[in-house]
């Protein structure tokens, strides 16, 4: 076992960073013990010492005085050593010394409070700037605006922390990962055609908004064929989601919305879903909870419709993700924590794809407020289908889009590490901006077989 000394401020942020990194990513034995020191000092087996520079928590006294907007540099350096995976690093916090003897190896980047900052998302509570949805924008944080969004920065870190460990003769074997794609589907509308009012607004959508005659009779159409069972409901892809999902021995899973009390929710009443849900299950894929679109900072609200999903569909949920990627650090965690679920899978951002947390793994959160871990877990999320095909976001062709996909599985297989994707049930429909779109999630299917070979 190794021995891990830490200084004696901050004690649970630096428990918790140490213990994400060590117990949940490499799964290697250590003990802490806090010292009157200015460093992090990690005594290997053989006594063989790895210091790392705390640049960063050490400056501080109060509990709460690192949550600052000032405290976050606006431009970051990208530093280069011989422990790296990648040619250079992102260094949040630290700077680029490295000394390396016989028995020992000083190293001037915090890994520890720079993963500390990706992974609680603290710099989400100082800064302020939010959409028309009060969701905090990719493009407005310092992984974006210093391009490093798109690289799991997390686990390079991990990665270099390993490194050097190796270089200094640590005994134990690190956990060994696997490239994992989760597949995850928001069941934000259950049918396009669900009662006379949704049918009339849609006729009426397609005349009076889009002012198009053609996608009007096309709608008609596929109503009039839907009605007389020629064809399935466009966003009845339910069928088609589990089978494709089967083929490559992978488990689907499907967030079900159950109430809310604004304008974007009660698309559907969930006892309408129930034969869905049983099937879904049946077929041993997931069933998860979609919180609506104000439940993201209203326990109450929240509970309400946790309780009904349960209660009408029979059924235990234990993951899911917030309606419209609504979130804020850290109520939203708290209120999922509160209700004992086991994993929340909200953290990914609408207007770029990326990896918001520095990660795509599982990790267990941290309240910056009340300075704890939770027993929640985070499952970010890196890819959603919305993202890439929206006029208001990305607006990315099909092709576009593959790149990106195949640029993101690369890099996870790369790591070992998980990928979750958000496809929506609603996003097959051929009348619509996904016309053609359906080929991607089969070469998504298929990249997936490829890289799980």
């Amino acid at each position: 076992m190794i021995k891990i000394n830490i200084p004696n401020n901050f004690i649970q942020e630096r428990k918790y960073i140490i213990e994400i990194l060590f117990k949940e990513f490499l799964e290697i034995h250590y003990k802490i013990y806090i010292k009157k020191i200015r460093e992090y000092e990690i005594i290997l087996e053989n006594n063989n010492i790895l210091q790392i520079k705390d640049s960063f928590f050490i400056k501080f006294r109060n509990k709460n005085d690192y949550l600052n907007r000032n405290n976050i540099q606006e431009k970051i350096r990208f530093f280069k050593n011989e422990f790296l995976v990648e040619k250079d690093i992102p260094v949040i916090y630290g700077d680029n010394e490295i000394k390396i003897s016989e028995n020992k190896i000083t190293c001037g980047i915090d890994i520890f409070a720079s993963s500390f900052f990706m992974l609680t998302r603290w710099e989400e509570l100082v800064n302020k700037k939010r959409d028309e949805h009060q969701r905090f924008p990719g493009k407005y944080s310092l992984a974006y605006k210093n391009n490093f969004l798109n690289r799991p920065v997390v686990n390079e870190y991990v990665e270099l922390l390993w490194n050097m460990l190796k270089k200094l003769g640590i005994k134990q074997e690190r956990k060994k990962n696997n490239f994992n794609l989760i597949l995850t589907h928001d069941v934000d509308k259950l049918y396009k055609f669900y009662n006379w009012k949704n049918i009339l607004r849609r006729l009426g959508g397609d005349i009076i908004k889009r002012k198009n005659i053609k996608i009007f009779l096309n709608t008609a159409k596929k109503y009039l064929n839907v009605r007389r069972e020629l064809e399935k409901d466009p966003f009845d892809s339910f069928d088609y989601l589990t089978k494709k999902s089967n083929s490559i021995g992978m488990k689907s899973r499907f967030y079900f919305m159950s109430g809310g009390n604004s304008m974007y929710d009660n698309n559907y009443l969930i006892k309408d879903a129930r034969n869905i849900i049983n099937e879904i299950k049946k077929r041993n894929h997931l069933v998860g909870f979609h919180a609506s679109y104000n439940s993201y900072n209203n326990l109450e609200l929240w509970q309400k419709e946790k309780d009904k999903i349960e209660e009408v569909c029979k059924l235990k949920v234990s993951e899911g993700r917030q309606h419209y990627l609504r979130f804020e650090v850290p109520y939203t965690w708290r209120i999922w924590d509160k209700n004992n679920m086991k994993v929340d899978s909200t953290c990914g951002y609408v207007d770029v794809e990326g990896f918001r947390c520095g990660t795509g793994d599982e990790f267990y959160v941290f309240d910056v407020l009340k300075r704890k871990k939770l027993k929640l877990k985070e499952r970010p999320l890196i890819i959603m289908e919305g993202t890439l095909n929206g006029k208001n976001y990305r607006n990315l062709s099909k092709e576009e889009a593959m790149e990106i996909i195949n640029y993101y599985f690369n890099i996870t297989k790369k790591y070992h590490s998980t990928i979750t994707l958000l496809w929506h049930n609603s996003s097959f429909d051929e009348n619509s901006c996904w016309h053609g779109w359906e080929l991607v999630y089969e070469e998504i299917i298929k990249m997936s077989a490829y890289l799980n070979k």
